[in-house]
């Protein structure tokens, strides 16, 4: 179904959109004093969330079938520019205010034509803020309006204009739309810095939930640049997270319009074992779900087992869990009146929705896997392998348990602990081998910091289900020790640690084993990775020695400057390959003082990025893998042979 057509089932809009559309709910005198009341947070979210409010205004523009272009520029000097080819904000005098529109909508909190349905139908940018936000916390925004065959431009200082809406040139009638440039008020937000990747991964769904559009992102400080623009929809975009794993079937599609609401799904089942479920509400991420979510899960469960019992296939009682293992998903709902959990839009929460869901949803796919039994079958053999699989992990997490591990206060012996108890005042060194686990326990100080030697590599998880994963001693040592335990017991407020540091060699071996660690928290431990508790040493390379004189260099770059300063003659150059080779007191002042070391923090800024990394590299499918090393052989730097 196009898009165009979809909005037309939801319902049609006006074409006009003037400044008498423009309803005003309150003014920005509270923004700057408190902008994490409006935008989250003023740490690198809240600084993003800006640029969403703009990109918002541009999808509602396309929603509403006038915007098919949005352009993204990150600029050297720190501005960001945001572009469109939708109507263009109202230029004209607003009735009540006697001022432009375009300036109502800048500089009045909650003032906008998404209020009464006329103008926008359904909105993604109904953040309950609104672009007035942006300029509010902005040193300096620019808006400029192509509208009636003029260009328009007005100028803003912390929110305030700076200048009179003016005209500044002519363009064809036909040529419309809106450009806001804005610089984030460094006195605001704790960074100021935009993530391309951050960015791109947002645009990157606004492009697969608007079949069609087509939103580029360039990045003038790296020379990078991103096209997106799928017709698929959806579809493509399950296609697309689904790209280096082996389907067992084809996408799964349906899409219904219903009292006004449009809700879509596209579904298929890989042989893998991880979930990869996305849900959206009017083009937002909902990353903590909402009934629609619940209503979708519900209905697969409900489903599967129905179809199971019926044809006679299965012997087991299928959990949601059971469900869902190796399942890629995409849900996506527009609806007039969304109802948010939270200010930044992470759950929705409109109780009706669930039923409505679990509905539409139940029909669909039964009607589907009745007209499809080969389909059918594979699927629910997936299914059903998958809950004996959940049975085995349960004896073996049992097993474990008795023997010892996964206690709560059982810990096991080669981890050597720390005295103090606030796990936020607590870091593991999760260590390569014995020898540096030797050096390492000896140089930290044993006040906060533990240290967890692991003997040689663990298991690829990417590849394995979860009862393999109880049976492999080193990862259960690694459970237990942090204290949170893993799959449906999980519980992110028992971590022990909120620093949890991987530690390993700067070789091959140990880029290996650090892989093989950030496959295992990323696919079993996400939450400690979205709470910022992931870490990974940096030590350093390099000890150079002149006289009496030592310096370390963490990297070429490093080494080079340092060669520089103090001069190449009679300098001894010592290459560290393992930790082992370095005594406790230079590990101490190198890697883990807190005063002085480097460590680089996990983080994920593109989810659907990081899926398709995890997948190519440690996953079943050579070839691709294969691609990747041709296609990146030339920018290694160190070659360990």
């Amino acid at each position: 179904m196009e898009e165009s057509q979809q909005a037309q089932d939801i319902a049609p809009v006006e074409s006009s959109y003037d400044a008498k559309d423009i309803q005003i709910l309150g003014g920005l005198s509270a923004v700057r004093k408190r902008p994490a009341m409006y935008i989250g947070s003023t740490d690198v979210k809240g600084l993003h969330h800006l640029v969403y409010e703009a990109v918002d205004n541009s999808i509602d523009e396309a929603l509403a079938g006038f915007c098919t272009r949005i352009s993204v520029i990150l600029h050297k000097d720190g501005f960001i520019t945001i572009s469109d080819n939708g109507r263009g904000i109202p230029v004209d005098l607003h009735p009540k205010l006697n001022k432009p529109g375009v300036e109502v909508v800048m500089t009045k909190l909650h003032a906008g034509g998404k209020f009464d349905k006329k103008v926008y139908k359904v909105s993604g940018g109904l953040h309950g803020v609104g672009i007035s936000v942006t300029n509010a916390l902005s040193k300096e925004l620019i808006v400029d309006v192509k509208r009636n065959g003029k260009i328009y431009r007005q100028k803003y200082q912390y929110g305030k204009p700076a200048t009179e809406l003016a005209i500044t040139g002519d363009v064809d009638p036909k040529d419309t739309g809106t450009t806001v440039k804005f610089l984030p008020d460094e006195q605001i937000f704790q960074t100021t810095e935009f993530s391309f990747d951050v960015l791109s991964s947002r645009l990157r769904e606004l492009a697969f939930l608007n079949k069609g559009i087509r939103i580029t992102i360039e990045d003038e400080r790296a020379e990078k640049k991103n096209e997106f623009h799928y017709d698929g929809g959806i579809v493509s975009f399950v296609e697309h997270l689904n790209s280096n794993k082996i389907p067992l079937h084809k996408v799964i599609f349906f899409s219904k319009p219903k009292n006004g609401i449009m809700f879509e799904y596209a579904l298929l089942y890989n042989d893998g074992y991880q979930e990869n479920v996305f849900s959206f509400a009017n083009t937002i991420n909902t990353y903590e779900g909402g009934t629609h979510l619940i209503g979708f899960k519900t209905a697969l469960t409900r489903v599967m087992n129905s179809y199971a019992e019926k044809n006679k296939l299965k012997n087991v009682k299928l959990t949601s869990e059971d469900t869902r293992e190796g399942l890629t998903a995409v849900i996506s709902i527009k609806i007039p009146e969304p109802q948010f959990e939270g200010q930044t839009k992470t759950k929705l929460g409109n109780s009706e929705i669930k039923g409505l869901v679990d509905s539409i949803v139940y029909d669909s796919l039964s009607s589907y896997l009745e007209e499809n039994p080969p389909i059918a079958k594979a699927i629910i053999f997936k299914c059903v392998n998958a809950a004996h699989a959940r049975e085995a992990a349960q004896k073996a997490r049992e097993l474990t348990r008795r023997k010892g591990a996964l206690n709560h206060g059982s810990l096991p012996g080669k981890l050597a602990d720390c005295s103090e108890k606030d796990p936020a005042k607590c870091e593991l060194f999760i260590v390569e081998g014995d020898s540096a686990g030797g050096s390492c326990k000896q140089g930290r100080n044993r006040e906060f910091q533990a240290v967890l030697p692991l003997r040689g590599k663990i298991l690829n998880v990417e590849k394995a289900r979860l009862n393999k994963i109880f049976e492999n001693e080193e990862i259960t040592t690694l459970v237990t020790a942090i204290g949170t335990n893993v799959g449906e017991e999980f519980d992110i407020t028992k971590a022990r640690y909120h620093k949890l540091v991987i530690m390993t060699d700067a070789d091959v071996d140990g880029s290996h084993i650090r892989t093989l660690l950030l496959t295992f928290f990323y696919r079993h431990m996400h939450p400690l990775i979205e709470a910022g508790y992931v870490y990974i040493a940096q030590p350093p390379l390099y000890k150079v020695t002149k006289g009496k004189m030592t310096r370390y260099a963490y990297n070429d770059a490093e080494l080079e400057k340092t060669l520089n300063e103090i001069g190449r003659e009679d300098v001894v150059l010592q290459r560290y390959k393992g930790l082992g080779e370095m005594n406790p007191q230079q590990l101490w002042e190198t890697t883990m003082d807190n005063t002085n070391r480097t460590m680089l923090q996990v983080t994920l800024e593109d989810a659907v990025e990081a899926d398709e990394m995890f997948t190519l590299l440690m996953g079943d499918q050579v070839e691709p893998r294969r691609k990747f090393i041709e296609q990146h052989a030339k920018e290694v730097v160190n070659l360990d042979v």
